[in-house]
This record gives structure tokens, sequence and C-alpha cells, in this order.
């Protein structure tokens, strides 16, 4: 290592690689404190081309290569287990946009929220909105396919990238930034590393795509009894509006410790079993205030709701996002405790959220239930609580997990919506991932990384 220390040394400058225990050691904790890891030195190179010789100096002395973001993976894939640490984080710039061709092209370093201001300030939107756009960078967003909130309007990440430039594992380049919608010339490939979590190559800069400005956003909030009112007042407001951009559930427990814990934030709807929040986005103002109005309206006479707000004012539309946007933090110091990011098809949220609760109460009676996310594409956070008082030795974390884990799998779900696998969930994903999608994955990882340099220890054995 010392030898391979000096030849990146030389290669990428003081700015570039360090030893210095002070620098490294932000890079090695994971934001929640769950992993916490090790690397000889920390490479922090400024652009492909030395990205692409760091790795081709790796691959001959053997050493194995983490890649990190801004450190907001909640898998564990980002930290190092003794790998050579490449942070990204130099980067940083944006390198072109193309307002007419709706598109522009990041740098891996980028910041999520960059990118967005970048896209304002030529007259478009980056679509993509999650809780820690002013950390997490285009680089791990892509290569962990992140959602956020306006997945059931704009799609995950991948529907957001139109190229993508990659350094592979033997130092190559692969060259793919075009900005085209349409592209029919075999194997898009491209979409091979989105997802991969750093495993087949490290993405460098990304074409992304770019949306309109809406005119007008309304945000509403409501309260319902039950899952089952909850989805059918999902239907009811698309097809009435055709302008659902987010719709979001947090369930009364969730909503409770979040005003408890975080300073500042108010229950807008007291006693609500379900609160739900509602964006609406149009391109036009015309008829879609009356058209919300209208529409819980008729939920509330069906039923379907208890009662609703809509926001005045933009302070208010924040004040609801902020709530939705603190609920994990809410949790966090509840003792101990066990994560899940599910997906199901989106009609059978209710009888997930049914059927887990039975299943983890006959485990553990009095576990308490913290479920929240975006119901509107399928994906939920369901958080199981230890009892309080409970010692935190017996909490029963795995059977806990696989019974929320089967729950998913037999609605015809899965483990991870999108946070990813990570080393987190890695023998997970072989118990329920199907044998011939594991066998490919393993094919491709062979064929494009034989030498295992890239995130090893990461997704797939």
């Amino acid at each position: 290592m010392s030898d391979l220390y000096a030849k990146l040394a030389a290669l990428l400058g003081p700015k570039g690689c360090t030893t210095d225990a002070a620098i490294i050691a932000p890079h090695l904790k994971e934001w929640r404190g769950r992993y916490q890891g090790s690397t000889p030195f920390l490479a922090m190179p400024a652009n492909t081309e030395e990205i692409a010789a760091l790795v081709r100096l790796c691959a001959q002395a053997g050493a194995a290569i983490t890649t990190q973001g801004g450190n907001t993976g909640l898998v564990g894939g980002q930290i190092p287990q003794g790998e050579v640490l490449l942070s990204t984080t130099r980067m940083n710039r944006i390198r072109a946009i193309d307002a007419g061709n709706d598109s522009l092209i990041a740098e891996a370093g980028v910041v999520l929220a960059a990118v967005q201001q970048a896209a304002a300030d030529s007259g478009r939107r980056f679509p993509l909105s999650l809780a820690s756009e002013g950390s997490a960078t285009i680089g791990g967003l892509i290569s962990t396919n992140a959602g956020g909130v306006h997945v059931m309007r704009y799609g995950m990440m991948r529907e957001q990238v139109l190229g993508l430039e990659v350094v592979l594992a033997d130092g190559c380049v692969l060259h793919g930034l075009k900005g085209l919608r349409k592209d029919n010339t075999g194997y898009d490939l491209k979409q091979i590393f989105v997802g991969a979590e750093g495993t087949l190559g490290i993405v460098t800069a990304a074409c992304l795509r770019l949306v309109p400005i809406p005119a007008v956003t309304e945000m509403a909030m409501a309260s319902v009894r039950s899952p089952g009112h909850a989805l059918a007042l999902l239907h009811r407001l698309k097809a009435a509006t055709g302008a659902v951009s987010a719709f979001e559930m947090m369930n009364r427990l969730g909503v409770d410790l979040t005003v408890k814990n975080v300073a500042s934030m108010r229950d807008p709807l007291p006693g609500a079993a379900l609160l739900i929040l509602t964006e609406f986005e149009a391109a036009h103002a015309l008829g879609l205030r009356d058209a919300i109005e209208s529409a819980l309206a008729a939920a509330l006479e069906a039923g379907e709701i208890e009662n609703a707000l809509i926001a005045e004012n933009s302070s208010q539309a924040r004040d609801f996002w902020a709530l939705r946007e603190a609920m994990s933090a809410g949790h966090k110091p509840e003792g101990a405790q066990i994560s899940h990011d599910i997906s199901v098809p989106v009609s059978q949220t209710p009888a997930f959220l049914d059927r887990a609760r039975e299943r983890v109460d006959a485990i553990c009676p009095d576990v308490r239930i913290v479920a929240f996310g975006h119901m509107g594409d399928g994906n939920i956070h369901y958080t199981l609580i230890a009892p309080p008082g409970a010692e935190a030795g017996a909490f029963p974390r795995e059977a806990l997990t696989q019974a929320v884990f089967e729950t998913a799998a037999a609605l015809g779900g899965s483990i991870s919506a999108e946070h990813g696998i990570g080393i987190a969930r890695k023998a997970d994903l072989t118990r329920f991932k199907d044998a011939e999608s594991l066998s490919l994955m393993r094919a491709i990882k062979r064929t494009l990384d034989p030498a295992n340099v890239m995130n090893p220890r990461v997704l797939i054995a």
C-alpha cells in the first residue's frame, strides 16, 4: 500500500490524496452511526482522467476501491473496510446545460441541490427531490437508483439519466454522455450502472433530463382512518385532477414522535390515524384549486377522509413537507429499532400494512411501528422500535426483519425500494431474489470486474 500511495500522491497532488486521520474520519462513519470503516488512505481525484489512472494503478496493485459521494447512503455500501476510499467531492462541475434539449451534464460529485439550482437558472427543473438533497451527490444517486418524493410523476433516478460517463474496472472510460431520448443501437449500457452501487464501474458524469417548472403547486393534508381509505383517496385525487405529483403517508406514532423529538414541528391534524400529504403540480392554475376542493369534499362525503387542509401559502406548504421530511429524525432517538425500505404494488399497500402488523405483533408484542413514505408509488418506510423499557439485546431483530420481508415478497414486493442493498441487505438479497436474476447479476459482475476491484463487499456475493 505504501508504494501505491506514493504513486497516487504523485498522480493526484497534495489536494488529491491524504493519510491525515482528521480529514479521513468523517468519511469512515455513516451518518446514523451504524457503520464504521477503515481505509489506508483517501483519494480525491479532480477529473475523469485522474480516476481512470487511479483505477489502473489500484488494479495493478490488487487493491480494491470503495467509491463515496455525499456519504448519505443508508445500507453501508459507501463505507470502506480496508479498501482504498475514493471520494468524488472534487468532481463538482456542471459541465454543460442545453435548455433546448431539456438536459444538463453534471459530474459525479455535484450535490443534488446544485443540479436543481442549475436547472432552475436555465428555466427548467430537475425533478428528483429527497431529504438529503443538500449533501447527496449525483454519482451516489445514480449508483443507488435513488427515488424520493416525486417518483409517481417523474420516476426513479434511472428515468432521469440520458447518458453516463463511467470509468470501468480496467481504467477504460465509457464515453456515453449523449443527450438522446431515442437511441436504438443495441444494449442500453448506461442502465447497467444505474443501481449497481459502484460494483461495476465508477460513474464520473451524467447527462440528466430536465422538465418544465410547474406554474402552480398546491399542497393538501388529509386525515384518514385506514390505509384502504388512503388508497381510495389516491385514486380519487388522481382521477379528479390529473396533477398529483406526490402522495405521502405518515402513521400516528410517526407523527407523534416527530412532534416530540424535532424542534418546531407541529401536528396539523391531531388524532388522525394516518396523515396523507398530497402535492399537485400543473402548468396553469385555472381550475386546479377548485378540482382539489371538489375532490376532497367528495372524499369527505364518501367517508374516505375525516378532515383536510389545503396550504394557503408557501410557508404552510413548507410546514407540511417539513413534517414528512423529519420522520426519520423523529424516531431516531427512541431506542433500539430496525428500518425497512420495502415496496409492493400500490394496490397492495393496505394489505402489507395490515399483514405486517399482525406478523410483527405476534413476534414482539407491544413493538412500536412507524410507517411512512411514498404510498403513491408503493414504497413504505417501515421502522420497528423496541417496546419502551425493553433491553436492546432482547429485541428480535432478525425475526422481525424476515417477517417484514416475507410479507412484502408474498404480495409481489421488494425488500429494497430505493435505499439499495449495500452490505446491510446482501444476505437477504440472496434469499429473496430469484436464482436466474442472481446468476445474471454475477455474470455481469465477473465480465466487467473480473478481479473484483469495484466495491467488492457490496450488493452481490
